[in-house]
């Protein structure tokens, strides 16, 4: 079993008992968890409120936040990981950092840019099907434009789950697919 050092952003509901919840199991399983607050303390209850601190805060904002807190790490080679909203930055970061060992991302991805490159990146996608974040058009452009950047990507859907399904206490909560995303999610990490 591989250790591996990963950098873990949290969903437009901020930094939730779910999340430490997932740093903690992560942990238990021998790997070295970072889990950085981009809202400042702040959590919400709904997608709108999240929504409109993300706003507030600014993306490039996010993106500063998210940096500052995973340099300082990056020489170690990170797996970067994020629900939802915390997925899309981790994606960013990932492509731009060049000794990347990962991508784990839980209910989320982001716009590549053309040109982007992820040679040989494992990128692992976990996601509800159907998302209405993550429609069924945008992720096959998506794995396309991964592919072509060279990454190694996997999708795995959950049929019937809420968009951030592993987060027991939030409405979008499905136990299975939960648990399945983690037991494939642990693997993923294993063979890095």
């Amino acid at each position: 079993m591989a250790s591996s050092t990963i950098v873990l952003f949290h969903s437009a509901f901020g930094l939730r008992p779910a999340v430490h919840a997932a740093a903690d199991r992560l942990r238990a399983a021998g790997h070295e968890v970072h889990v950085p607050d981009l809202y400042d303390g702040r959590t919400t209850e709904t997608v709108e409120e999240g929504m409109a601190i993300k706003d507030e805060i600014g993306q490039d904002e996010l993106l500063r936040r998210a940096v500052t807190a995973s340099a300082p790490l990056s020489d170690r080679g990170l797996v970067y990981a994020g629900f939802s909203l915390g997925g899309s930055i981790a994606q960013n970061l990932a492509l731009a950092d060049d000794k990347a060992r990962g991508l784990l991302l839980l209910h989320g991805t982001s716009d590549i840019a053309e040109g982007a490159s992820a040679d040989d990146l494992p990128v692992q996608l976990h996601v509800a099907d159907p998302d209405p974040f993550e429609p069924h058009d945008w992720l096959n452009a998506w794995y396309l434009r991964m592919r072509r950047a060279g990454a190694e990507v996997e999708i795995f859907r959950y049929p019937g789950a809420g968009h951030i399904f592993t987060d027991p206490e939030l409405p979008d909560y499905d136990a299975e697919a939960a648990e399945a995303t983690w037991s494939v999610a642990l693997g993923f990490l294993d063979e890095l």
